[in-house]
């Protein structure tokens, strides 16, 4: 199942960059640096999330890896969000900030499985808009 959802993830990856790319020769190299780099903080959260929900499967053996998870993604929100001016992906940013939150809190109050549905649907959102 993990390896499914990575060819999916880098097949969506693979689509939206060369869709970034052709945008850019209508729209300029500024256009396609902010999409490219929309969509590869994007696969880097969706990897995150892949290794999010790995670390939840495992949560029984080492919770530090869920907490890792977290932090990546983090720090890949962190990253877009410091370089997008489009409220679109501001506005997944902050749902995808959100749900990540709700899970660190789930996890600090002793939850080992945590419901980790919305940061999926968060992400797939994030995904979603960094199409140029």
């Amino acid at each position: 199942m993990a390896s499914s959802r990575r060819r999916r993830t880098a097949a969506v990856a693979a689509t939206l960059a060369a869709v970034a790319l052709t945008a850019g020769l209508t729209t300029g190299c500024d256009a396609v640096d902010k999409a490219l780099d929309c969509v590869q903080t994007a696969d880097a959260i969706a990897d995150s999330v892949t290794d999010m929900q790995q670390a939840v499967e495992n949560a029984g053996n080492d919770v530090t890896q869920l907490e890792e998870s977290l932090d990546s993604i983090d720090k890949n929100l962190t990253e877009i969000g410091d370089k997008t001016d489009n409220a679109d992906v501001s506005k997944a940013v902050d749902d995808l900030d959100k749900a990540v939150d709700n899970v660190r809190t789930s996890v600090r109050n002793g939850d080992a499985t945590p419901d980790i549905g919305p940061v999926t649907d968060a992400a797939g959102e994030l995904t979603k808009v960094c199409t140029p």
